[in-house]
């Protein structure tokens, strides 16, 4: 008995060695997985909204990139849609082919005009941001002024209250810069519905203002990045994208 004993023991502790590590090692994925969770790159609610998928990108920043669409390739950009109306499919890219004067990179250009900008957005390169209704000049210039960025679009909701009559008709899938409760959020239409549609479930989501984002085959495709640092497209390239002019970008 002695001599089992004695190659026993040591036996026993190789293995309780083992099992205390594998233990250790997984506390350890746990936090990861729970520090991942606790800070995501953007925030998707697609469950508890009826018939819309809302996005809520954590940034620290937002631009207007023109010409090109941001890289994705360039880790810090989180969310990246078509904001402002292009005027005119063209080969090469100009400012004034963006419907309505903007901002972008603290920098103010003058676009092509536009009757269906009813209102602008604004964020002024610090925690602030604006939805304006109505004339947006002196808004540009303030956030010009301030090195932000901003845009002008369709409003739909301004101050909780809806704009009518609705600016436009038809089934698409449509989308909305949104402020949420004082966060900002991109709401997508889950299905391709009736503009009037797309209005009535912003309506039931009930946010403060909602500016109309540019959409259709091409002016659609968007993209998010995760906690992971991988791309997710929400819709894909089409052939029309290359004659996209803006793009609304989220930063970490």
């Amino acid at each position: 008995m002695k001599s089992n004993l004695h190659y026993l023991i040591p036996l026993l502790a190789a293995l309780m060695l083992v099992c205390g590590c594998k233990g250790t090692s997984s506390s350890t994925d746990n936090d990861n997985d729970s520090t991942a969770m606790a800070n995501p790159t953007v925030m998707i609610d697609d469950t508890t909204v009826n018939g819309l998928n809302v996005y809520y990108p954590q940034f620290s920043r937002i631009d207007l990139v023109c010409g090109t669409m941001p890289s994705t390739q360039d880790q810090n950009i989180v969310f990246c849609a078509e904001a402002a109306f292009t005027h005119e499919l063209l080969d090469e890219f100009a400012h004034s082919n963006i419907d309505g004067d903007h901002v972008s990179g603290g920098k103010r250009y003058t676009g092509a005009k536009c009757k269906d900008n009813t209102g602008a957005f604004a964020w002024f390169g610090d925690t602030t941001w604006e939805f304006v209704n109505g004339e947006y000049n002196e808004l540009l210039d303030s956030v010009a002024q301030a090195g932000g960025m901003g845009f002008g679009q369709a409003l739909i909701i301004h101050d909780g209250e809806s704009i009518r009559p609705l600016w436009r008709e038809g089934v698409n899938q449509y989308r909305a810069l949104c402020e949420k409760d004082g966060r900002l959020c991109i709401v997508d239409s889950r299905d391709k519905v009736e503009y009037e549609k797309f209005v009535e479930l912003l309506e039931t989501f009930a946010p403060t203002h909602a500016l109309y984002l540019d959409m259709g085959a091409g002016w659609n495709h968007s993209w998010w990045r995760d906690t992971d640092g991988k791309v997710n497209e929400i819709h894909p390239v089409d052939k029309k994208s290359r004659y996209c002019t803006n793009w609304i970008t989220f930063y970490k």
